[in-house]
């Protein structure tokens, strides 16, 4: 498979090759280990450990080799293992793996602080501070905007999810099992309506639905005790609900006018991964603050939050920071992704896998209505974050989900060797995110094995 730019070469044969049954036997053995050892409240998709990784597939112990349509959860954008990027981590892991940056501070985070600044929406002057995990941006993020403007109230939406630290478990909608018996939460926490043009009654009427929002925080919070307003420009595990047209850009506004920080998380939807660097950039949102994660250096853990000066700067000296937060060689892992998002225009990959995805899931939703059979409500998402919502098909009209047949539908595809992962509030959702340097004949082969599941069991 080759970009505009730049070719990209595989390491491992970019198939799919079952030589057991899945699961295999060491992976069995496996399981048996980690049912005597692990939490049983940590769970996994897959029965299946893997081992090796590289471009669009994973390798299992039993060396089983699956296509993976998840990236980890929107991790391994860059491919499993980047040659860069794994470079660029054993160089800096071979001089420095850690001093604490409040410590000692080096460049790579600074380096990595410039990149962000670059990168994000709008050309204001910005600040970065750099943490572990997603939930610790967003949680940072809403201490900063409490701090500068002086208010405690924060308000989050419906379907949204945002962590599992208690703050963010707070601004998490999902009870089960995000938030089931882990509280109490943390206080001043008001969740609005979010736009969903599948289910909500404003539809693609993003406008009205933001001013319905407008009217409820102005009424039941007051803009003068507001603080926040934090909202994935995309929803992740909410479902891949993409707002409709209007709904950011006027919540947006109302924020810039009223003196509250709009705070876009884009964990999930950042780094090209919805076919612009950011999801914000879309309808040309710019955030006072945004939160990143996941995609935003090839499978290593860190994150960030990046703003505007003013907010950023507004805290007191020592009240950011971390232990591990903008590790040496995280730091590194970052740059070497960045540089090779930018190398191979992975923006416009995730384009074109948008339109080969939704291409695919198209053909098997008509097929599926002129068999009577119409249990895809919604094909929606954006870039490489595509979502299929699967609904009762004895009564389309009442669009009633149907998450038994999405969990079996995503059983099917692991038993065949193809990872999907499932999401929504109501557990209804399959959602697709491959590697953006996924070549075009494996997706089509995964995609492949996924409307046949769908066709099987529908």
């Amino acid at each position: 498979m080759t970009t505009a730019t730049t070719p990209i070469v595989y390491r491992l044969p970019q198939e799919r090759r079952l030589v057991t049954e899945l699961p295999g036997p060491r992976s069995r053995e496996l399981q048996e280990r980690r049912n005597a050892h692990v939490a049983a409240g940590i769970s996994s998709t897959l029965g299946t450990y893997a081992v090796d990784g590289d471009g669009g597939v994973l390798v299992d112990v039993d060396g089983n080799s699956l296509i993976d349509l998840g990236s980890g959860i929107a991790v391994t954008s860059v491919g499993s293992a980047n040659p860069a990027v794994s470079a660029a981590v054993a160089d800096q892991a071979s001089h420095l793996i850690h001093t604490c940056f409040m410590v000692a501070p080096y460049e790579g985070y600074v380096a990595v602080a410039e990149k962000l600044n670059a990168m994000t929406p709008g050309d204001h002057d910005k600040r970065t501070a750099l943490f572990n995990s997603g939930a610790e941006a967003v949680e940072n993020a809403v201490k900063i905007a409490r701090l500068a403007t002086g208010r405690s109230a924060v308000v989050c939406f419906d379907h949204a999810y945002h962590g599992r630290t208690n703050l963010t478990m707070a601004l998490t909608a999902k009870n089960m099992p995000y938030k089931h018996d882990f509280g109490p939460f943390a206080p001043d926490v008001y969740r609005m309506p979010m736009s969903y043009p599948y289910r909500d009654a404003f539809g693609a009427d993003g406008v009205a639905a933001a001013r319905q929002v407008i009217s409820t925080m102005s009424v039941q919070i007051g803009a003068d005790s507001l603080a926040a307003v934090v909202i994935e420009p995309i929803q992740g595990e909410g479902g891949f609900i993409v707002p409709a047209p209007g709904f950011l850009p006027t919540l947006a506004a109302w924020c810039r006018e009223n003196g509250v920080v709009f705070i876009a998380d884009e964990v999930q939807a950042g780094f090209a991964r919805t076919g612009t660097w950011f999801a914000s950039d879309d309808e040309g949102v710019v955030p006072d603050l945004v939160t990143m994660a996941k995609g935003i250096a090839g499978g290593m853990p860190l994150s960030a939050v990046t703003g505007r000066a003013g907010l950023m700067d507004a805290v007191h000296t020592g009240g950011l920071g971390g232990t591990y937060g903008g590790n040496p060689v995280a730091c590194a892992a970052a740059l070497a992704a960045i540089e090779q998002m930018e190398t191979h225009d992975l923006p416009a990959r995730a384009r074109h896998i948008e339109e080969i995805t939704v291409g695919e899931l198209s053909a098997v939703a008509d097929q599926l209505a002129g068999q009577g059979k119409p249990v895809i409500g919604e094909i929606r998402g954006r870039g490489a974050m595509i979502a299929v919502e699967f609904v009762d098909a004895t009564d389309p009209a009442a669009k009633i989900p149907d998450a038994a047949l999405t969990k079996a539908i995503a059983a099917e595809c692991a038993s065949q060797g193809v990872i999907v992962l499932t999401c929504g509030t109501y557990g209804n959702v399959i959602r697709l995110l491959p590697p953006l340097v996924i070549g075009d004949d494996l997706l089509r082969e995964g995609l492949g094995v996924l409307r046949d599941a769908i066709l099987k069991l529908a």
